[in-house]
């Protein structure tokens, strides 16, 4: 269903219908038109736009020759999808209007600013919290330091910053 957007503008079209909250919609990665998928959300209704999900893969146990999860695939997360999620973000950043909130790897506040440059306008922070459960304001107080370092008076001077 999320793979095709005419699926994806009906589904959001449908739950915009039912709410004035705010609908955010969050995107497979596992798409060859990822702005396709963008743009039907926005045009259905969507306020913002969550990317990426996990993308599907596969782990196989070399003595049992099967794979190790029960379910055969499941999502790969953490900082192997970043590059991936920067590309769709910067590909879908210049496709909408509405906002993006880029996921997807971010262990640090470089690649917290790298989300913002590529278009995000928030970072999400996932599997790094597995691993650093003081990360969020590890990464905050890191990345205060690089805006007054870098006399940014205001984060949002850097959204999408890396397409001019």
């Amino acid at each position: 269903m999320g793979l095709d957007p005419e699926l994806v503008y009906d589904l959001v079209q449908k739950v915009r219908a039912k709410t004035s909250h705010t609908l955010i919609a969050k995107l497979t990665p596992n798409t060859a038109d990822v702005v396709g998928l963008a743009k039907a959300a926005e045009a259905a209704g969507a306020d913002c736009l969550a990317m990426i999900n996990t993308i599907k893969a596969i782990a196989i146990d070399i003595r049992t020759r099967k794979p190790i999860l029960g379910n055969i695939t499941g999502g790969l997360s953490g900082p192997a999808v970043k590059p991936i999620a920067l590309c769709q973000i910067w590909e879908v950043y210049k496709a909408v209007k509405i906002p993006i909130i880029g996921m997807g790897g971010a262990t640090d506040y470089q690649d917290v600013i790298e989300f913002l440059l590529a278009g995000a306008r928030a970072v999400a922070l996932g599997t790094v919290n597995f691993v650093d459960p003081g990360a969020a304001p590890r990464i905050l107080a890191d990345l205060e330091k690089y805006l007054v370092e870098n006399n940014i008076k205001d984060i949002n001077e850097l959204v999408g910053a890396a397409h001019s």
